[in-house]
């Protein structure tokens, strides 16, 4: 592996962990938004009280906020892999055409 390669995966390391973790541990950041109103809409409809869950989360954010920036930061992972992959196959592809002229 480069030393390019290296400092490229360090920096990217770096800037997760320079957003995960301050977010980490800010108490009470919690807002509203659409799914919460949808839930308390369904169960003031069918007043479901004796719901009880499967299971409990792993590990439980401190806040919505946090919540949010966890999500936003698997879907940007995903979109990175996505792309990666997705730029393979059609250098790949082009690779191959070349080969075959």
């Amino acid at each position: 592996m480069s030393s390019k390669v290296k400092t490229g995966i360090i920096l990217i390391l770096l800037c997760v962990i320079i957003a995960v973790v301050p977010l980490a541990f800010i108490k009470d950041s919690e807002f509203g938004g659409s799914d919460d109103e949808a839930s308390n809409a369904i169960s003031s409809i069918l007043e479901v009280d004796e719901y009880k869950p499967w299971f409990s989360p792993i590990y439980e954010p401190p806040g919505g906020e946090t919540e949010s920036l966890l999500f936003c930061l698997q879907a940007a992972i995903g979109a990175g892999i996505f792309g990666f992959g997705l730029g393979t196959l059609m250098e790949r592809g082009r690779n191959r055409k070349e080969k075959s002229k």
